[in-house]
């Protein structure tokens, strides 16, 4: 399985690296080039196909550049012509503003880190926002809360896909203690 990692300026670099066996990593971006995290770490991406190919994922990080993408006319269409196209889309933390701007969040769970939760949830009053919960899965879209509820969130995705033996195995690979209960968030004060 293909997974095309959208990556802009400002990205949050601990929500896109790490590795999972099972799929094929391709760091993309609008236009292709060098990409620049919010610690300057910069990227080499390819343009993101205009069209995906079968079984592809779209995943989308979070970082200080949503706060300007969330109001790129070129950028969110983008996002509403190519997440359709994705099996998966997956958001960790404020990527979540993003798919909520294009309006394929309209009616759904969704959430996001609680530190920018106020900033979030103003883009679209149509997301049905989840405060209490790790991440949420609805129609193919995955959305997260902060950095390592990604991780809980793509270790979710692995045992939808493949089962929770296989998400478990990972986690211990990686010797991660896996929160693999979506509604148990923490970090929620109600």
């Amino acid at each position: 399985m293909n997974i095309f990692i959208l990556l802009f300026n400002d990205f949050r670099k601990l929500d896109v690296f790490g590795e999972i066996p099972e799929f094929t990593l391709h760091y993309c971006s609008l236009t292709g080039g060098i990409i620049h995290s919010s610690h300057q770490v910069p990227v080499m991406t390819t343009m993101l196909p205009s069209v995906l190919p079968d079984s592809s994922v779209l995943f989308i990080p979070g970082g200080m550049g949503t706060r300007l993408l969330v109001n790129d006319k070129v950028f969110i269409r983008l996002l509403t012509q190519t997440i359709p196209q994705a099996s998966y889309c997956l958001t960790v933390c404020t990527g979540s503003a993003l798919i909520a701007k294009t309006g394929l969040l309209d009616g759904k769970k969704a959430t996001s880190n609680k530190k920018a939760w106020s900033w979030v949830t103003s883009i679209n009053s149509e997301v049905d926002w989840q405060h209490c919960a790790r991440w949420c899965v609805e129609d193919g879209l995955y959305t997260s809360s902060g950095v390592s509820a990604g991780i809980d969130m793509a270790l979710g995705f692995v045992a939808d896909l493949y089962g929770k033996e296989r998400a478990i195995l990972i986690a211990n690979l990686m010797e991660y203690v896996w929160n693999d209960d979506y509604d148990h968030d923490p970090f929620c004060k109600s």
